[in-house]
């Protein structure tokens, strides 16, 4: 039977010197997608990564990865998983081209092009003979990515990957990114606290907030809750969505409540919707145009503030 998460989490817990850093974490990353999980600096991203990685020990809870219990990975597992966690570090005094040789050696890799390859989907196989410490901060990050996907996991666990990048680099890693989930199906982890860049990105997302995940929803939900629609307060509800259907052809709605209905789709005949409403005989107590948005979504959900 295919696993239906490649990553699974239970109550994940740590605790550092009596501080929660990560409260009670159960995470479901679904096979071949993008997962988004999102939160202010210091929500405890990085910390759950790092367990998912085996990097720190949680003080409970349980890890699942490929339908196997974390536990009992070993390093050929592990294998199967590319990562950057926090910033890449490499040899200063060593070229593009050398470090990854050596990680390559390292890991016992076969394919004689993996690490030229790498450096080009990462755009930098002009600078594979620059020393490290040449490097700009966005260079240096796509040399980290290089390093994560030059033996093609199945998993990619990535932290905040994007630090660091100018628009043309984030532009090319987001590329990148979506091309290996959609062309190859690499299940992929990412953190970030800029919700614009998920948006673009994730499938998925987990709000992390505090060290407690406080929802976890697919993108289309969200673009579902979030987007613009006409809310009509009526008297039948019911009755409203049948016409909807029968005399409008429209699916594309959402009753809300015993009275509430959002309109997604033809938002531009309201006024010949709310006029059949009324015909067929139901009360019309209020129509007004909404328009969510995503950072007002996430403010409301950690209680006020911003995520930067």
């Amino acid at each position: 039977m295919m696993c239906e998460y490649t990553i699974e989490t239970k109550d994940l817990t740590k605790v550092y010197n009596g501080s929660v850093s990560v409260d009670g974490v159960s995470l479901h990353v679904p096979k071949g997608q993008i997962y988004g999980l999102l939160g202010r600096n210091g929500a405890g991203k990085t910390t759950a990564m790092k367990m998912l990685l085996n990097l720190i020990r949680p003080t409970s809870g349980s890890v699942c990865l490929f339908g196997k219990s974390g536990a009992a990975f070993d390093r050929k597992q592990y294998h199967r998983i590319g990562s950057i966690i926090e910033a890449p570090a490499f040899y200063e005094n060593l070229t593009a081209e050398e470090n990854l040789r050596i990680l390559a050696k390292l890991r016992g890799q076969h394919r004689r092009d993996s690490v030229a390859c790498a450096l080009r989907v990462v755009g930098l196989d002009k600078e594979k003979n620059k020393l490290f410490r040449a490097y700009s901060l966005g260079m240096k990050q796509r040399l980290g990515l290089a390093a994560a996907i030059m033996h093609e996991p199945e998993l990619l666990i990535l932290d905040e990957p994007m630090n660091g990048l100018d628009p043309i680099g984030i532009h090319e890693t987001r590329s990148l990114l979506l091309r290996m989930c959609r062309e190859k199906g690499t299940t992929i982890l990412i953190s970030s606290h800029i919700l614009n860049e998920m948006e673009q990105l994730a499938d998925t997302i987990g709000v992390l907030h505090a060290g407690r995940l406080l929802e976890e929803t697919s993108m289309r939900k969200l673009y579902q809750q979030n987007r613009r629609y006409v809310e009509f307060e009526v008297s039948e509800v019911n009755k409203a969505a049948m016409i909807l259907e029968r005399s409008y052809g429209i699916s594309d709605y959402e009753v809300i409540d015993k009275g509430l209905l959002r309109l997604y789709d033809r938002l531009d005949s309201r006024a010949e919707i709310n006029a059949g409403f009324v015909q067929a005989g139901i009360l019309v107590v209020n129509m007004s145009i909404q328009e969510g948005n995503l950072e007002d979504w996430f403010t409301r959900l950690i209680g006020g503030g911003g995520i930067g």
